[in-house]
């Protein structure tokens, strides 16, 4: 699987590794992402990504932020206003944005389309009018983040959760975790194994269409480590362990660890070093210090 977008700068090469592999296109998963300065032009940012992959399809298409920017601004990426906040296109409905990304859809350029960083609140913005729900929230979501009330309501609505660092981010606090370690020790696993292992074992998301994880690697021994290691912590992980891991927010440890993102407040948006906020509805965050 490739996750791309185009903030990351990574379509051309990723195109090229592709070409290059001599691996059929059928058998690769390719993701991307709609950046907040298209989101009133849609299939044009879309054109631009398959041109760059050398692909005439994306398995899965995904709004990145529920945040539409100023397509004119000052910034092929990140826009800003004069006193250095995001310029924030808030009279462009989101509602909209789905809209097209049905579209799209439709035409066959990609074979599933999904979210990326929606809140209930964001959700509730699109899914009154959508015809087509979307099939993923892609999410930070791990033992410090594991938003259980938003995971429920993405499963009532059937909407898989998809998370990225389920390991954290680097040097993260996650590995070092003493109940993870316990529990890691306990039936001679690695805490990322559990930390996989935990994300891919929710009862209530395993009952019904399963749980994505998406830890973020490059070395092939490490990829394989993963994978293998998360299917042993799923087979041996316990409803006890399950619980235990679960509690570990609500005891104090609730915190967000993705390195790009800080948060303000009740969930909001910023960027380290513009300090732009917005309110995104999500709950249980700390205030940006």
């Amino acid at each position: 699987m490739f996750a791309l977008h185009r903030g990351y700068g990574n379509e051309q090469y990723v195109g090229e590794g592709i070409r290059d592999s001599g691996v059929p296109r059928s058998e690769i998963f390719i993701t991307s992402k709609l950046w907040g300065t298209w989101h009133s032009r849609v299939e044009e940012c879309l054109d631009q990504t398959l041109a760059n992959l050398g692909t005439d399809y994306l398995d899965l298409y995904l709004v990145h932020w529920p945040i539409p920017l100023n397509p004119g601004g000052n910034h092929p990426i990140f826009h800003t206003l004069p006193d250095g906040t995001r310029d924030i296109d808030h009279s462009w409905k989101l509602s909209d944005t789905w809209k097209q990304m049905e579209g799209v859809l439709k035409k066959g350029k990609v074979k599933a389309i999904g979210v990326s960083n929606f809140s209930k609140a964001k959700l509730e913005e699109i899914l009154p009018t959508a015809e087509i729900v979307p099939a993923v929230n892609q999410l930070e979501l791990h033992v410090y983040n594991p938003q259980h009330e938003l995971v429920k309501y993405l499963k009532s609505k059937d909407i898989v959760p998809e998370a990225y660092s389920p390991l954290g981010s680097t040097n993260s606090p996650l590995l070092t975790d003493e109940t993870v370690l316990k529990i890691a020790q306990k039936h001679s696993l690695s805490a990322p194994d559990v930390l996989i292992g935990y994300l891919a074992k929710w009862p209530h998301i395993i009952v019904s269409k399963g749980f994505v994880v998406i830890p973020k690697s490059v070395t092939p021994s490490r990829i394989a480590s993963n994978l293998n290691g998360s299917l042993a912590a799923v087979n041996n992980l316990e409803a006890a362990d399950i619980t235990e891991l679960d509690g570990l927010a609500a005891a104090g440890k609730q915190k967000r660890l993705a390195a790009v993102f800080i948060i303000f407040g009740k969930g909001a948006f910023a960027d380290l070093s513009l300090h732009a906020a917005l309110d995104l509805g999500f709950d249980n965050w700390p205030p940006y210090k």
